[in-house]
């Protein structure tokens, strides 16, 4: 199973960043600064790179060899073009498209498990932000089961700008929370419709619930507030497949 590929050093992530690999996420030391680090700051300030800022102590653990202050992970999927995945499923015929978005997941597990439950309800593709989310690491793939490499899966700097195409491409946009009123079993699912799910610990964002076409939350009946967001992802997505059946 392949995973996600390390390579150090400042010309080395320069050179893959201008041959347009996939980056998944680059590691800076701290107070680095210098010719070479300059272009490769200006190199990854034309695009939203998921960029930490670390000590040495760090980029020492994540690079075996001489790493001159700079590491990356490349991501061992290829990232899809939102508007041409959006432009071709539109013109299919048969079941609605069905999109999901997720608003800063940070765990790899987590994410690994909903793009397995993704791929198992027919989900036509993942979309995610540049920062801030989960990586394409080992972790994911692993708990994805293989299904990373079998859905497609979508890097865009900003949500909000995903879900304003989204919605003027005719598609219906929830957001799964637990700041609303109305139950997801209340809701219409047979037209094209993308579902938003939030991060482990705020949910979706209040500036993305602004924007989305409807709101929807699971009912609970125990002490524990909130579900994990793998398992209520899949619970939102089972409900999706229910209807269209």
């Amino acid at each position: 199973m392949e995973e996600n590929t390390t390579i150090f050093g400042i010309r080395t992530v320069i050179e893959a960043i201008e041959s347009e690999k996939n980056i998944d996420k680059i590691y800076i030391q701290k107070g680095l600064s210098g010719p070479l680090m300059q272009e490769l700051q200006k190199l990854v300030g034309k695009q939203e790179y998921n960029i930490s800022y670390v000590p040495v102590e760090k980029l020492n653990k994540l690079a075996q060899g001489n790493h001159q202050g700079v590491v990356a992970k490349v991501s061992p999927v290829k990232f899809q073009n939102l508007e041409e995945l959006v432009a071709k499923r539109i013109e299919e015929v048969g079941t609605p498209p069905l999109f999901l978005l997720l608003d800063q997941v940070t765990d790899a597990r987590n994410f690994g498990a909903i793009i397995r439950t993704g791929e198992c309800c027919g989900v036509d593709a993942i979309i995610i932000q540049g920062k801030g989310g989960a990586p394409v690491n080992a972790d994911t793939v692993k708990t994805s089961a293989g299904a990373v490499f079998n859905i497609p899966l979508v890097k865009v700097n900003h949500i909000k700008d995903a879900i304003y195409y989204l919605q003027a491409s005719g598609i219906k946009v929830v957001a799964a929370t637990e700041k609303t009123t109305s139950h997801l079993y209340e809701l219409d699912f047979s037209l094209p419709v993308a579902l938003v799910m939030g991060s482990e610990e705020k949910g979706v964002s209040s500036s993305i619930l602004k924007i989305v076409d409807e709101t929807a939350k699971l009912p609970m009946f125990g002490s524990i507030a909130s579900l994990n967001v793998s398992v209520a992802c899949g619970a939102f997505l089972y409900e999706i497949v229910r209807q269209r059946m």
